[in-house]
């Protein structure tokens, strides 16, 4: 049961962060907690909307997060911390290739989980911070039956186009999902280089689309 509630809390990041492409004109001016209020109830009016997203539909998830999702996400920040030092030992397209497959692996783990979501509601709690802050943790916790499941968020402010806040990593019951990745490419890395981790992730994300 407590698997299926993290997938089911990662499955609701994704729905949630799609909906800022909508509305993103003044997601710079708006506070991060603000920001996620805002999508967390938009996340659930949108899962119960789409019958195709609820049930699963893979290729409409992808297509949703390679167009609204990723532009509002620091991806490669994310994918950088989680394959730790030897980020800046790789070449520009193991880099390339690494997000890729980064990518693909949470979308596919994001898909089989959507259907899950259903009359949750999101609680935000206060959030510690100073206005000059560029990093910051908004914490959640997605009510429904049984416990409630912590859902935190990490944020950084970007400067520039496009500046506003965009997510970096996410806890979910206590485990940030960047940190549980970072230990799983380790070893990896350690057996078999940073080629290595680029076959294996590609080796399961095949072994993952045929499961779907």
């Amino acid at each position: 049961m407590k698997r299926s509630f993290l997938r089911q809390c990662l499955a609701m990041l994704v729905v949630a962060s799609s909906v800022v492409g909508m509305q993103f004109a003044h997601a710079e001016d708006e506070a991060p907690d603000a920001l996620i209020k805002r999508l967390s109830v938009d996340v659930l009016d949108t899962i119960k909307a789409d019958k195709s997203i609820r049930n699963g539909d893979l290729a409409k998830v992808i297509t949703l997060v390679d167009t609204r999702v990723m532009p509002h996400v620091d991806f490669q920040r994310m994918t950088a911390s989680a394959v730790g030092p030897a980020w800046r030992q790789a070449t520009p397209e193991q880099q390339k290739r690494l997000q890729e497959e980064f990518k693909i692996l949470l979308v596919r783990s994001y898909a089989g989980a959507l259907g899950q979501v259903s009359d949750q509601s999101i609680a935000i709690k206060p959030m510690r911070s100073a206005p000059e802050d560029k990093e910051v943790m908004v914490r959640t916790e997605i009510k429904g039956k049984g416990d409630a499941i912590q859902l935190d968020y990490r944020l950084e402010k970007t400067p520039g186009q496009g500046a506003g806040w965009k997510i970096y990593n996410i806890n979910v019951l206590g485990v940030w999902l960047v940190e549980t990745y970072k230990t799983q490419f380790a070893q990896e890395i350690n057996s078999k280089g940073l080629d290595g981790l680029i076959s294996a992730l590609t080796e399961r994300n095949k072994t993952n689309a045929k499961k779907a």
